[in-house]
């Protein structure tokens, strides 16, 4: 069995995306508690849950050698969020695939960090991992993430009821974007 190619670190003009660091917790959790930044997820994460969101993520990118990269601002070396690829879960449009996707604090919000980087994990996709389409998903209500999609190439492709967001939440309705690229 061969050791997947590695992608512990990525350089984008002014974004550094990397592994996650133990000091990374906390800024994260913070994040993740921000009702502000998590309105379109059913919940806030309390440490614990954000905890172990972080140890999942680093467990998928010891097994895939890319994944969900911590997201810092290259200049101040500021912890921003995280941007990066992630399996598609269960029951959606592109389940088994990959996604991009991104979380970015308040303060690092309209400075077009989450698109620079998601273009970088879209090279890492494509280029560096020879995945041949890419997905994404969000609540219908988030217009600013579905902005990103679409600035990313990324294609609307279907509307379904996400099956982890409990029936009736206002944030259920989800819509699917694809990319497909050429091997």
């Amino acid at each position: 069995m061969t050791e997947p190619a590695r992608f512990d670190t990525i350089r984008t003009d002014r974004l550094v995306m990397r592994r996650w660091l133990e000091s990374d917790r906390a800024p994260f959790a913070a994040l993740n508690a921000d009702p502000q930044t998590m309105r379109f997820f059913p919940q806030p994460l309390d440490q614990a849950a954000s905890d172990a969101l972080a140890d999942r993520i680093e467990m998928l990118f010891d097994q895939r050698g890319y994944g969900l990269w911590a997201l810092e601002v290259a200049q101040a070396g500021e912890f921003i969020g995280f941007t990066g690829l992630n399996p598609m879960p269960d029951g959606v449009p592109g389940a088994g695939g990959v996604e991009v996707g991104w979380r970015l604090a308040r303060h690092a919000w309209h400075h077009g960090y989450a698109t620079e980087a998601a273009r970088a994990a879209l090279a890492v996709a494509f280029d560096g991992v020879g995945l041949t389409e890419i997905w994404s998903m969000t609540a219908v209500l988030n217009e600013p993430s579905q902005a990103v999609m679409r600035r990313l190439g990324l294609t609307e492709v279907a509307r379904f009821n996400h099956p982890r967001v409990p029936a009736g939440h206002p944030l259920q309705p989800h819509v699917a974007y694809h990319r497909s690229q050429a091997p």
